[in-house]
C-alpha cells in the first residue's frame, strides 16, 4: 500500500529524486466558438408621443358702442366729413339720441358693450372695442368700419338705440345693402343679423316701424359699407318710446340686451 507521501507525489506528478512526469493536465472549457452569435442587449421599445397641434386662437369680435360721451362738446371734429363707403362723405360721428328723461344713447351703448364683452370673453371670445371709454370724441365712422378688417375679426357688431317717433317700438338689425366686401361677406353678415334677431326676440319685439321681421338693409352707413368682415348695426330699441326706454334705462334691461347679443354672436360663431 502506498504511503501518504507517495500518494501525494503521484497526485502532484513528481518524486523526491526523480524527474517530473509533467504537470497534471486540468481540462479547461474551450472559449465559445467564433461562429456563435454574439450576445446583444435589445433596447426597450418606446413609442414617440403624438405631435401636438397648437390650439386655435380665439375668434375676435369687434363691439362698436355707438357715438361717444364727448361728441357734443366737439362739434367741429364730429362734423368733419369722412368717406361713407358709397362714393360720398358723411359726418365723422354724431351725438346720438336720448330718452325723454335724458338718458343718452352713448351711455346706453357703452354700458351694453361692456356687459356683452364680459359675456363673450367668458365664453372664450377675444373682444375688441371701437372706443375705450364714454368720455372721448369719435372715433369717426370710417375708422370704426375699418377696425374689423384690421384686427382680423370674425364679426363686427355696432350697438345703438334708435330715436324714432314715440308711438313706435321694437328693435331691428341692419346690414349694408351695398355688399361692399363681396357676396361671401354679405351672406355672412345676413347670417349674423338673423342670429342676433332671433336672440333678441326673447326680450324685445321686432320693430313695428322699419324693416321686415326685424331686419333692414341700408346703403348710407359708413361703418357697414367700409367693413371687410361680417358686420351689422343693432338698434336695440326706440329710446323715445316709453316702454322701450324704461327697460333700456335700467341695469336689468341692459343686462338682458347684452345676454341676447352675446347669445346671437356665439350662435353665429358656432360656439
Amino acid at each position: 500500500m502506498l504511503g501518504i507521501t507517495a500518494l501525494l507525489l503521484l497526485l502532484t506528478g513528481c518524486s523526491d529524486g526523480g524527474t517530473s512526469a509533467g504537470p497534471t493536465r486540468v481540462a479547461v472549457a474551450p472559449p465559445p466558438s467564433s461562429s456563435a452569435a454574439p450576445s446583444s442587449t435589445v433596447p426597450p421599445t418606446t413609442t414617440a408621443p403624438p405631435p401636438t397641434t397648437p390650439a386655435a386662437p380665439p375668434p375676435v369680435v369687434v363691439l362698436d358702442p355707438g357715438h361717444n360721451g364727448g361728441n357734443a362738446a366737439h362739434p367741429a371734429e364730429v362734423n368733419a366729413p369722412v368717406p361713407d363707403g358709397a362714393g360720398g362723405t358723411k359726418p365723422c360721428n354724431t351725438t346720438g339720441t336720448a330718452t325723454y328723461a335724458g338718458y343718452p344713447e352713448h351711455a346706453f351703448t357703452w354700458d351694453v358693450a361692456l356687459r356683452t364683452r364680459d359675456l363673450l370673453t367668458a365664453a372664450g371670445v377675444q373682444v375688441v372695442l371701437s372706443r375705450q371709454d364714454d368720455a372721448g370724441v369719435g372715433p369717426c365712422v370710417d375708422a370704426r368700419g375699418a377696425l374689423g378688417g384690421q384686427v382680423g375679426a370674425a364679426a363686427f357688431v355696432g350697438i345703438h338705440g334708435d330715436g324714432a317717433a314715440a308711438g313706435r317700438r321694437g328693435f331691428h338689425v341692419i346690414t349694408s345693402s351695398l355688399d361692399p366686401a363681396g357676396a361671401e361677406v354679405a351672406a355672412a353678415s345676413n347670417g349674423l343679423a338673423v342670429h342676433l334677431r332671433d336672440a333678441l326676440t326673447a326680450v324685445e319685439p321686432v320693430s313695428d316701424y322699419i324693416g321686415t321681421d326685424g331686419l333692414d338693409r341700408r346703403g348710407d352707413l359708413a361703418g357697414l359699407n367700409l367693413s371687410a368682415v361680417p358686420a351689422v348695426y343693432v338698434e336695440c330699441g326706440n329710446m323715445r318710446n316709453a316702454t322701450d326706454s324704461a327697460w333700456m334705462s335700467s341695469p336689468d334691461g341692459r343686462q338682458a340686451v347684452a345676454e341676447r347679443l352675446a347669445a346671437g354672436v356665439l350662435a353665429f360663431l358656432g360656439r
